[in-house]
């Protein structure tokens, strides 16, 4: 990309340091940094959505005719780097990234009517019905049935991992309709509202001891056929392209950030008498971890000046962007996992959820086992590591 941006360009960057200097406050970016999971928590995710919707911010990529910001590529880049340098709340992504996209290309008017306000406001508050126990990279084995019934649709079944579902009010769901010669065949896709009889959530908690996923059953649900998506049976179109928003995405800001903690903890601990920083093995391990993040940032770059100027940058690059962001995420936890020796040990978990003021260590020690545990994760959704290199097999080797 030309990293010598026009005058428009860099009096957006500026509006927008101008904009998170004002409105970021120094608790949402605290409480962010604190945070172990993909997301920012229900309650924050909220006060935040608020000051961008004010703002009318919340939706970057969306056509300015449904509400959205109608930004190209080049200013999307500076704001979602300039979130990451900021430590911004994440907003989670299934309403306006994922399932938005879906409701304007498949939708009638009178669901982009209903909907797409309702995403924009943060009035629904959406999460994403896809995998289920038996079903998870492997998609198009899920079993939760719907059957006509009238001008309904009954629903029985089980999702899992369903991020956000104690906090959301709307879930877009995967279901079988019909059973055919294929298993990606007879799968229609629903938007449903969580209060509706019949749909219980139980929580999963992880390995870090958060709350993120659930189960979400299904029993006897009501869902009006209008909130059909698409035509009947024909859902796995719309569920791939839906995968086309969930895939990709800018890894490389918040990696950077990442790094530049990671410099500042090994700053404060010791190794062998001295500072950790100036360790030589340790100096030599994150030199390496950063010429692997710059990697990142550089094929991001590219992609984003690749598109800019109208060129398809291949059907593989959202999987080496999902593979390569994700596994060097990973790379950042387990460094800083490293560099806290002993202090990795303490559970964490009440000072870092905001349960206790007290922690049994220094106050950067808190969230980093609980964001390497839960990284463990990102090589799994999203698209595995596995699927991931059978797409670029099929799609940049030929094979």
């Amino acid at each position: 990309m030309d990293l010598h941006l026009s005058p428009e360009d860099q009096a957006f960057r500026d509006e927008v340091k101008a904009f998170l200097d004002e409105k970021l406050t120094p608790d949402m970016r605290e409480e962010a940094a604190r945070s172990a999971g993909v997301w920012a928590e229900g309650p924050l995710v909220k006060r935040w959505w608020t000051i961008l919707a004010e703002k009318g911010w919340i939706a970057p990529a969306w056509p300015v005719a449904y509400g959205g910001c109608g930004w190209g590529l080049v200013r999307r880049y500076l704001w979602d780097t300039a979130l990451a340098e900021n430590n911004a709340p994440v907003l989670p992504v299934m309403g306006v990234n994922m399932c938005g996209p879906v409701v304007m290309h498949f939708g009638t008017q009178a669901q982009k009517d209903f909907f797409l306000p309702r995403m924009l406001s943060g009035e629904h508050y959406w999460c994403q019905g896809y995998s289920e126990p038996g079903a998870g990279s492997d998609l198009a084995a899920l079993q939760t049935k719907a059957v006509r019934d009238g001008d309904d649709y009954i629903v029985n079944g089980v999702k899992i991992w369903t991020t956000h579902a104690h906090f959301a009010n709307w879930i877009f769901v995967l279901v079988r309709t019909a059973s055919m010669d294929k298993p990606q065949k007879g799968i229609s896709f629903l938007l449903c509202d969580m209060s509706t009889p019949g749909i219980t959530v139980r929580p999963i908690i992880s390995n870090s001891g958060d709350h993120e996923v659930n189960y979400v059953f299904f029993d006897n649900v009501r869902v009006p056929a209008t909130n059909l998506i698409g035509q009947e049976n024909d859902g796995w179109t719309v569920a791939k392209y839906l995968l086309e928003f969930e895939r990709g995405g800018a890894y490389a800001a918040r990696l950077q950030v990442q790094l530049k903690r990671l410099k500042a903890l090994a700053a404060q601990e010791a190794a062998n008498g001295a500072r950790l920083i100036d360790d030589e093995d340790f100096r030599a391990k994150f030199a390496a971890l950063a010429i692997e993040v710059e990697g990142v940032a550089a094929s991001e770059r590219q992609v984003v000046s690749q598109m800019s100027a109208g060129k398809a940058p291949g059907a593989s690059v959202s999987s080496v962007l999902k593979t390569r962001g994700s596994e060097t995420g990973q790379k950042v936890t387990e460094l800083a996992l490293e560099a806290m020796a002993a202090y990795a040990a303490p559970d964490f978990t009440a000072a870092r959820l905001g349960q206790t003021n007290w922690a049994p260590g220094p106050d950067y020690a808190v969230p980093v086992m609980a964001r390497y545990l839960n990284m463990r994760a990102a090589t799994i959704y999203g698209g595995s590591s596995e699927v991931q290199r059978n797409i670029l097999a099929k799609t940049a080797l030929g094979l």
